[in-house]
């Protein structure tokens, strides 16, 4: 309405139609327009009990009327001032809201009431000067009310919408300001308009139970977890107050607290600390959410009956009553028990915040698995389980004896889940994880989704239903953001095209709808076989299929769900699902899915399963395979004779070609679902800004990166198995990783490859320069060195800090400590390079002979580089014979030597006699460079052949150590476990696991130790990781050096922080300010 009267106040005479189109251009605009006018004529009529002054009224209706019919208005009303005539009115309306008191409040509502009828008829009516004349001039007009009507609630509602409509302006569009709060209530609104079943009556509905699994995690944030500074300075409490500042504004003010008083900020401490777990991926925000069920459940159980007219006193008890009827709330606390018994701070902690929550929600149940002794007859005592519930003050109401141990047959989290289910109740199920959040106007829409279960969709019902999730940890940090798109564009368009029509969508994870009468008479909702069911979501789905159920996707109801926000834990959660999609096509499941799908089913199926994952391992290794063969044909010249053939004289087309498919190499139709689904939701223009500002933010490089996470650990899973759970952790505070800590993770998984793609590319430019145009190379290659810059540099460009020169000075010391740890009996791998090193073998162990050749196989591509560079050496003068790659062989042996007497030396003479390991360094040192001399100067070695023996011996060096790692397991399986077989009376029927082959295990290894160079080969691996660090390390060094890169990557990172206004420049200086808050004792 102001924008109306501003309108009317800049219109010029004659304009009145004009003026009326432009109102209303904006529908909702005219009609509050037309409201205000209609509502004002019926509240004057009503207060005014003078006949004389009701007829003013008339008169003056009549005139706006004639002057709307004739196109007038302009004409007949000085549009200048308006305003004035809208202030006094809301003035009249503040004290009509306000209920009189005393004749005091009366008086002036009649000075305000005569006031604005003076306005409207001298000032903004050009001929309305005779209107308020009384022809008796008996009495003041307008001072005859009806006060009953100011005093009544139905018309003190009119007072204030009215009130609201004259003062709301064009920023109440943005009103709330929050942009969750927008979110919610947007798509609340347009779900209503989506087609749902129509609800029935609480007493009607699908009873439903909830089940949240729960582990370890945090319950609720204690005041030290909140104040604890991280290494950067940051604590929980201030990292929350910067990222959320208008939520915390509106919670001081919720509790009446002013911000500026520290000492009474610090009295609420036990508010701040539900305040802050509420915005954590905790325990009490998951109950929290959840326990909206049961009261929305008791809102429309008490409108029920109000509808009814059902209303007998009782119906909140009622409500009540009902509500926990058809509503049961599950969380399977796996370790309650121990946390109950515990000494430790944290786990009693634990245990104290679950008991407060369950005195909270008198309807929460918690469910663990209780271990007691028993004695036995013979004296001697037993573990037993059981499966607990209670309730309340930690009251026991059911027991249940377990054969065993649940988490010791099979996966914890799933297990966890089977023990606790048959506490559930009613037909439905809903698994919901422990980083998940509801909403409580989505709750009101649960008896519409379990209707759902009582409709065909198409040929039978439905067995799962699927539910859209909203990722509530997106917001701040890119990489949050990318995960939080990624996850949108699969849980929207990617489910609902899986679901309808390819009928291929299955259970990915919480908060899918069971039909528990269905699945509990079919093996329950989790399969927990130890490695193999790892990501036990998707078997649920699996074996719903494979038993004639029926899975569906329904988007007209979310739940919240937190994501993994660091690079670290997003890599450990593509690792964990990497490793289920290995361990799934390795699995029963989906070889029955693809016998009874029909074939385009099964494609279907293939492709949005463990088919992406298979395709991924494909395109990198169709690199490898690419680059292999490129490096084959140009040290064997046959690339040479092709491009200088008379016969090829233009290869321009062909080189287009190779610059169009490049595009498409580097993933851009990846991220075409991604814009589709912005675009339906947003918008085009929005969706088409977010992807370029993807593509500003480095997500090309992102998911390219974790392109080789899938690849390795897929791959390896497929190779070796021994897929194991990763714990991606639960934390939202952005810290900066060490660069030892990045070394670890990524070393295998990305560096290694990268560096071996490295040299294959500077090996192919390198041979092929002379005859090649760089144009031709540089389309070939260009996606290549993108990739290969991706897997060495995206762990350092995504982590906070990471170019500030006193962090990379730390990170720097810290790796070298860890490099030259020597090792030790319980070194942890964060602690010593050599126990990381022997961790990162372990899989190995598990592998069959198959896979170990396999292995052993694959590494022979390695050699491929020394066979082919050592003919190119100027010092061979062309030579062909076999005779000069044996005497590089021969080479590779005096280094090995060499790295065996150091080794010797070392273990001989370094604690007692260290002036005499350094003299045999340096002998050794001096004789490898006498021996260089001699080369030089007696047989011709050109500079550049030193650096070309580098690149071919380099590769030859990796492969002697892949070698050795594999031949320790396979001498394992070929010769110690068939000896165990023979020499010991328990082996029949498969390995032994006692004691005897344990010794005769232990031993062997200990004695291939002794004679075995394992000692050099370690020293060689040393030798290769400080290589690889220092040339990963020092471009990071040198971009150190230049400040502004610091401030280009926080930027990077943080672009939707810095559009919110907030601090994040403060936040990663860890200038903490008044962030720490200690409790008041």
């Amino acid at each position: 309405v102001p924008t109306a009267l501003h309108m009317a106040m800049t219109s010029k005479e004659g304009d009145d139609h004009e003026l009326i189109e432009k109102i209303k251009l904006d529908k909702d605009r005219y009609n509050a327009v037309i409201e205000c006018y209609e509502s004002l004529k019926i509240i004057l009529v009503c207060l005014l009990l003078d006949y004389n002054d009701k007829r003013i009224v008339d008169d003056i209706d009549k005139i706006v009327r004639n002057s709307m019919q004739n196109n007038t208005l302009l004409e007949d009303f000085k549009m200048a001032e308006i305003g004035k005539v809208s202030n006094t009115l809301v003035k009249l309306l503040q004290l009509l809201k306000s209920e009189p008191t005393d004749d005091t409040t009366e008086r002036k509502i009649v000075n305000a009431l005569q006031d604005f009828m003076e306005i409207a008829t001298r000032d903004f009516m050009k001929d309305g000067h005779g209107i308020l004349k009384d022809e008796n001039e008996r009495k003041q007009s307008f001072t005859n009310l009806n006060m009953d009507v100011i005093k009544d609630a139905f018309w003190r509602e009119q007072f204030v919408r009215l009130h609201l409509l004259l003062t709301m302006k064009d920023s109440a569009m943005d009103v709330p300001t929050n942009l969750d709060a927008r979110r919610r209530i947007t798509f609340f609104a347009n779900s209503l308009f989506m087609k749902m079943p129509r609800a029935p009556q609480v007493h009607d509905m699908i009873s439903f139970s909830v089940l949240t699994p729960y582990y370890n995690e945090e319950v609720l944030y204690s005041s030290h977890e909140l104040n604890r500074k991280n290494e950067d300075g940051i604590s929980i409490l201030f990292y929350l107050q910067k990222i959320y500042p208008d939520e915390w504004k509106n919670f001081l003010e919720r509790i009446g607290v002013d911000p500026d008083n520290e000492e009474e900020v610090k009295g609420c401490m036990d508010d701040i600390l539900i305040w802050a777990s509420y915005r954590g991926q905790t325990l009490a925000r998951t109950v929290r959410g959840m326990m909206y069920y049961r009261r929305a459940l008791e809102v429309q159980c008490y409108e029920d009956m109000k509808s009814e007219q059902d209303l007998g006193g009782d119906e909140s008890a009622r409500s009540k009553a009902i509500a926990d009827v058809k509503f049961t709330y599950v969380v399977a606390c796996q370790l309650y028990g121990m946390h109950k018994a515990s000494k430790d701070s944290r786990e009693r902690g634990l245990y104290e915040n679950i008991l407060n929550l369950m005195l909270t929600y008198p309807a929460l149940r918690i469910a663990y698995i209780d271990e007691k002794e028993v004695p036995l007859p013979n004296g001697k005592m037993e573990k037993h389980y059981y499966s607990v519930l209670v309730k309340g003050d930690d009251e026991e109401i059911y027991r249940v004896k377990l054969p065993g141990k649940p988490t010791e047959v099979g996966e914890g989290k799933p297990n966890n889940q089977n023990h606790a289910i048959i506490f559930t109740r009613g037909e439905a199920l809903q698994a919901i994880d422990m980083n998940q959040d509801n909403y409580l106007e989505e709750s009101f829409k649960m008896r519409n989704l379990l209707e759902e279960f009582l409709i065909k969709h198409g040929k039978s019902k439905p067995t799962i239903l699927g539910v859209r999730e909203h990722i509530f940890t997106g917001s701040v940090s890119s990489l949050a953001w990318f995960m939080s798109n990624q996850e949108t564009s699969f849980v929207t368009i990617g489910q609902r095209v899986l679901a309808n029509p390819l009928k291929v969508r299955f259970h990915y994870g919480h908060p899918d709808v069971f039909d528990r009468i269905f699945h509990i008479t079919r093996g329950g909702i989790s399969k927990a076989s130890k490695v193999i069911n790892l990501s036990e979501d998707i078997f649920a789905g699996f074996n719903s299929t494979l038993r004639q159920g029926n899975v569906t996707h329904h988007e007209y109801i979310q739940l919240g769900k937190g994501r993994d926000v660091g690079m670290n834990q997003i890599s450990n959660f593509e690792a964990k699902v990497a490793n289920g999609n290995g361990e799934q096509t390795l699995c029963r499941d989906v070889h029955r899915l693809g016998h009874r799908f029909d074939f385009y089913r099964m494609l279907s199926m293939y492709f949005t399963t463990v088919g992406f994952y298979f395709n991924s391992m494909v395109a990198v290794l169709t690199v490898y395979v690419f680059l292999y063969g490129r490096l084959y044909l140009v040290l064997s010249g046959l690339e040479k004779s092709i491009l200088q053939d008379p016969r090829i004289k233009n290869i321009k087309p062909f080189a287009n070609a190779l610059a169009t498919q490049s595009v498409f190499q580097l993933g851009t139709l990846l991220i075409l679902p991604m814009i589709m689904e912005v675009g339906l939701e947003k918008g085009f223009g929005k969706a088409l800004a977010e992807f370029i500002i993807m593509q500003l933010q480095l997500a090309p490089m992102f998911f390219t990166f974790h392109l080789g996470t899938k690849t390795h650990y897929y791959g390896r899973t497929i190779l070796h198995g021994g897929a194991k759970y990763r714990g991606t952790g639960r934390g939202f505070v952005v810290r900066h990783a060490k660069f030892a800590e990045n070394y670890r993770m990524y070393s295998r998984s990305h560096f290694v490859k990268a560096l071996e793609l490295l040299i294959l590319l500077v090996v192919y430019l390198a041979y092929g320069s002379s005859y090649r145009s760089s144009s031709l190379y540089v389309y070939v290659t260009i996606s290549m060195w993108f990739l290969v810059f991706c897997w060495l540099f995206a762990p350092f460009i995504f982590n906070p800090s990471c170019f500030e020169w006193h962090k990379m000075v730390d990170d720097w010391t810290d790796w070298w400590k860890w490099m030259n740890n020597r090792g030790g009996i319980g070194l942890a791998p964060e602690q010593s390079w050599e126990a990381w090193w022997v961790s990162e073998h372990e899989h190995l162990k598990n592998g069959t002979v198959r896979s170990l050749l396999l292995e052993l196989v694959l590494s022979l591509r390695l050699l491929i580089y020394q066979y082919g560079i050592v003919y190119h050496l100027h010092i061979v003068h062309e030579n062909k014979s076999f005779m000069i790659y044996a005497l590089s062989w021969l080479v590779i042996g005096i280094v090995l030597v060499s790295l065996k007497v150091v080794s010797l030396g070392r273990e001989k003479f370094v604690t007692k006699f260290q002036l005499v390991f350094r003299i045999l360094k340096g002998i050794v040192f001096l004789v490898l460079i006498g021996l260089m001399v001699v080369i030089f100067v007696g047989f011709d070695l050109a500079v550049s052949d030193v650096g070309a023996s580098v690149l071919a011996f380099i590769p030859t060096g990796w492969f002697i150590l892949l070698m050795a790692q594999v031949c320790g397991p396979l001498f394992r399986r070929l010769v110690i476990e068939p000896l165990g077989v023979l020499c010991c009376s328990c082996c029949r029927g498969g390995a032994c696991r006692g004691p005897c082959c344990a010794k005769l295990r232990q031993r062997s290894g200990a004695v291939l130790r002794k004679i075995g160079p394992w000692d050099s080969i370690q020293e060689m691996a040393r030798m290769y990781e400080y290589t690889m660090g220092i040339l990963i390390f020092l471009p990071i060094a040198v971009l150190s050096w230049f400040p502004f890169m610091s401030e280009f990557q926080t930027r990077l990172l943080f672009n939707q922080a810095f559009s919110r206004g907030l601090q994040i420049s403060r936040i990663l200086a860890g200038q903490d300010g008044r962030g720490t808050i200690t409790k008041r004792e």
